[in-house]
């Protein structure tokens, strides 16, 4: 059994190509269909930073080659988008997965929201029936270890987000927090965040725009500001000083006629739009508006690699405890994948002991039925002591070496499969 995965993220590709790849969590049941065309099972984690596909089985190939078809073929990748994408299988694939369950692959070391969106996607993949046992555990033990490393350490003290980031961005441009209008798009996780850390910052006119108003009533209600339907945003943004986007949209949301007649009846007012969304909300050609000021979320990696470094010292340490947690894990994998060759190895035996006493019983047949069932509960013991240190050998790990060593030992057909 292996596992492989593969993705494109931050690192790999601006924001320009991640948006193409990038998945709604109202899309992912649509695209987890698409993926059972490429393999049994599979789970998709996006997120504004990356788009992944883990899967599991038997060939390491043919899975990395079904990941990368998978990203190409179904999402609206653009030609030749092979070099965005990384492959990663087995121990590799699972410590990349821990450290992003860490928030350790994240644009903001340490950042909250990926663990969440970890589990988020492994439970829209078990409602799609795409998840066996080995991807179960090993994204509840990327979960697990994700809880640990923020329990254990500082890897997310004075937590960080893209939404805190973008609105200290925003209001540390704007000459007056207090008396500065702030509108933002988007009620779901983002736009909480977004709220919550204007208003601690001092920021009183605050509009929330949501498609589902009584999220942003809820949201509102707890934080602070105003819920606004989207029939009012155009009105809105007329005296708007800062603009943040962060809906769950697969389209734009904020179209450069809406801005530029915003603008029109505002042209000494500027206008700063801070658009963290993944698709983009913001039409890029918004920027070229005179007096407005767009920036995505990769405009903000310069903010976020300074929080970079003030976590060195703590990614080291949750490092080590991935490497913990990877270990045990390891084990289990390995333990797993040599179940099949166990269930033939105990099945084989069986088979030659069984016909061994059948054939000697016929030979015996002035023994009682006492002394046959003795007879059979010792072969049976027997057979047990032969196999007990040949089974213990495969649990203890070594994984493909060992597998094969056994099945040709043992004379397994299966061995060649595993």
């Amino acid at each position: 059994m292996h596992v492989s995965l593969a993705g494109i993220n931050h690192r790999t590709a601006l924001v320009e190509v991640r948006e193409m790849a990038a998945i709604s969590p109202d899309g992912l049941p649509e695209y987890l269909h698409l993926l059972r065309r490429h393999v049994q099972h599979g789970i998709i984690l996006s997120t504004c930073n990356r788009t992944e596909v883990y899967v599991t089985g038997s060939q390491v190939g043919e899975l990395e080659k079904a990941c990368s078809d998978f990203l190409n073929k179904s999402m609206c990748l653009p030609a030749g988008a092979t070099p965005y994408l990384y492959v990663m299988s087995d121990r590799v694939a699972l410590e990349h997965l821990f450290g992003v369950s860490c928030g350790l692959d994240s644009m903001v070391i340490g950042e909250y929201e990926v663990l969440g969106q970890v589990g988020q996607a492994l439970a829209a993949a078990e409602r799609s029936g795409m998840v066996n046992l080995p991807l179960r555990h090993i994204f509840e033990s990327a979960i697990s270890t994700g809880r640990r490393a923020r329990n254990e350490t500082g890897i997310s003290r004075n937590p960080l987000s893209i939404s805190s980031i973008a609105v200290n961005k925003a209001l540390d441009i704007v000459n007056d927090i207090g008396s500065s209008k702030i509108v933002i798009i988007g009620a779901g996780e983002a736009g909480r965040l977004a709220l919550r850390v204007a208003s601690s910052r001092g920021a009183a006119d605050m509009a929330v725009v949501s498609r589902t108003l009584e999220r942003a009533v809820r949201i509102t209600g707890r934080n602070g500001g105003r819920p606004v339907s989207p029939d009012m945003l155009a009105a809105e943004l007329r005296d708007a000083d800062i603009v943040i986007a962060c809906a769950a949209s697969p389209h734009p949301v904020l179209r450069h006629i809406q801005v530029r007649e915003a603008m029109s009846k505002r042209p000494q007012l500027p206008l700063i739009i801070i658009d963290i969304a993944l698709p983009r909300n913001v039409e890029p050609a918004v920027g070229n508006i005179d007096n407005v000021h767009l920036y995505n979320i990769d405009d903000l990696n310069v903010l976020a690699d300074n929080h970079r470094q003030e976590r060195e010292s703590e990614a080291a340490s949750v490092k080590g405890i991935i490497a913990e947690e990877l270990d045990i894990l390891m084990k289990w994998w390995l333990s797993y994948s040599a179940r099949p060759v166990i269930k033939s190895l105990v099945a084989r035996t069986e088979k030659i002991r069984a016909a061994q006493y059948h054939s000697s019983m016929k030979k015996m047949a002035s023994l009682s039925e006492e002394e046959k069932q003795q007879i059979d509960l010792l072969t049976r013991s027997i057979v047990d002591k032969i196999l007990r240190d040949p089974i213990l050998y495969l649990k203890e790990g070594g994984g493909a070496d060992r597998i094969e060593t056994i099945s040709r030992l043992f004379g397994l057909n299966d061995g060649k499969d595993l």
